[in-house]
C-alpha cells in the first residue's frame, strides 16, 4: 500500500515526508493557526464552520485570510478523497489543517493538511464510564495575550495543566479557570454543565474559544427542548452540577463523572448526555459510541 498523502504548500506528498523547518515561525514561536476536523461516514463534518473560524484566526494574525481559506476549502475534501483507500469504510478520519507565517524572514506562509484514522481506543470507554477532571491551578491565557477566538497551537498551558491533573488523578483531564476564577475550558474541549432546574450552561463566547462541537450541542439541545445558556460558571457550580460534559471535535461529547475526587451526580454518565449523544448519532448517520467501541477493539 502506498503512503498516506499530505498537502503541503500546494503539493501532495507522502505524509511520512511532511516536515516543518526548524526556523519556521510556527516552530520558533508557536505562531501556528490550526483547525482539527473529523469525518462521519467518510464525509467532512461542519467544514464551512471550521473554515470560517480558520479565516478569522488568519485575519487576527495578519495572514492572507481569503486566499488561504480558499486553498484549504479545496485541499481538505481532496485529502479525504486521495486517502480513502487507506482505511476501511467503517473508519473515519482526524484531519489537521495548519498555517504558519513560514520561515523566519520569509513572506510565504506554510500551509498544510494531514491526518490519520481516528484513534477510537483513546476515548471509547469514556462514553460508558465517563471521565475524571481536575480543576487546575494553571489558568487560561487572558485576552490581553491573545483573543479567545484565535485558535492556535500555543498550548503550553494545556500541557502543563494536564500533566498536573495526571499527577493528582491518573487519566484525569484538566479544567482551567480564567483569570477571575470562573470556569473557562478543558484542555482542547469546551465545558458544559447541566442542571435539572436550568438546563445546559457553558462559558460565554467572549471568554473561551467558540467550539464547533459546542455549537452542535447547542443545536441538538434546541431540538430536544433542553434550555441552553452562555454564562459565567463558578467552580462550585461545576462540582455540584447534575452532569458535566466536554465537547470537542474527535470525541463529539464526553461525560464527566468526577471532579477533584468527588462524584458528579451519581458518578455515572447522565441521561442528558445520553440524549445528546444519541441525537448526535442520528444527525450524522453514525452511532458515535458504537463505532468507537467496535473499532477500539483493534488496538
Amino acid at each position: 500500500m502506498t503512503s498516506l498523502l499530505a498537502y503541503a504548500n500546494g503539493n501532495w506528498i507522502p505524509a511520512n515526508e511532511l516536515k516543518v523547518a526548524v526556523d519556521d515561525v510556527g516552530f520558533l514561536l508557536g505562531a501556528t493557526i490550526t483547525e482539527r476536523l473529523r469525518t462521519f461516514g467518510g464525509q467532512v463534518f461542519r467544514l464551512p464552520e471550521h473554515l470560517m473560524r480558520m479565516r478569522r484566526s488568519l485575519e487576527i494574525v495578519g495572514l492572507g485570510a481569503a486566499a488561504i481559506t480558499k486553498q484549504l476549502a479545496d485541499a481538505i475534501p481532496e485529502f479525504v478523497a486521495k486517502n480513502a483507500g487507506h482505511i476501511a469504510a467503517v473508519d473515519d478520519w482526524t484531519i489537521i489543517a495548519f498555517v504558519t507565517p513560514g520561515t523566519s524572514g520569509s513572506s510565504r506562509p506554510a500551509i498544510c493538511v494531514h491526518g490519520w484514522p481516528l484513534r477510537f481506543h483513546e476515548w471509547a470507554a469514556a462514553y460508558e464510564r465517563g471521565l475524571p477532571v481536575v480543576l487546575s491551578d494553571i489558568r487560561q491565557v487572558p485576552d490581553n495575550c491573545w483573543p479567545s477566538e484565535l485558535k492556535c497551537r500555543s498550548r503550553m498551558h494545556y500541557y502543563l495543566a494536564d500533566r498536573l491533573a495526571a499527577k493528582r488523578k491518573p487519566g484525569a483531564r484538566a479544567i482551567l479557570l480564567d483569570q477571575e476564577g470562573y470556569v473557562a475550558e478543558s484542555t482542547t474541549a469546551n465545558v458544559l454543565v447541566y442542571s435539572k432546574h436550568e438546563g445546559l450552561s457553558t462559558p460565554p463566547d467572549d471568554h473561551v474559544l467558540a467550539g464547533i462541537s459546542l455549537g452542535v450541542v447547542h443545536e441538538l439541545a434546541g431540538r430536544l427542548g433542553i434550555p441552553f445558556m452562555r454564562r459565567r460558571i463558578t467552580p462550585d457550580e461545576l462540582r455540584t452540577a447534575d452532569e458535566v460534559m466536554l465537547a470537542s471535535t474527535s470525541v463529539c461529547l464526553l461525560p464527566v463523572v468526577e471532579c477533584d475526587g468527588a462524584k458528579i451526580g451519581d458518578g455515572r454518565p447522565g441521561p442528558s448526555f445520553g440524549r445528546l449523544i444519541t441525537a448526535w448519532s442520528e444527525m450524522v448517520g453514525v452511532d458515535v459510541t458504537a463505532q468507537a467501541r467496535q473499532l477500539a477493539i483493534r488496538n
